[in-house]
């Protein structure tokens, strides 16, 4: 299977392994170790769309992979 990657953005890569077996493409999001630095499967899209959008908003990565996102510096109450 050769792996092409799309765009890597610090430990996380967004790669294109070619087509699943019914024809969709299939694209991955992976997470670099820590320890041995390889990379490794956390994430497979759905779509070309949605790893798109991974790419564009980094907290929808962080989201995927299960680490803290879309943190406000400031919560303030709707009812002051």
């Amino acid at each position: 299977m050769k792996t092409i990657t799309i765009a890597e953005r610090g430990a996380y890569r967004y790669v294109d392994c070619g087509y699943c077996e019914n024809g969709t493409p299939d694209f991955r999001l992976q997470e670099r170790d820590f320890y041995t630095k390889k990379f490794r499967d956390i994430y497979l899209f759905d779509n070309q769309m949605q790893m798109l959008t991974a790419i564009e908003d980094f907290d929808y990565t962080l989201w995927l992979a299960g680490k803290p996102c879309y943190q406000r510096d400031v919560v303030t109450s709707p009812y002051l």
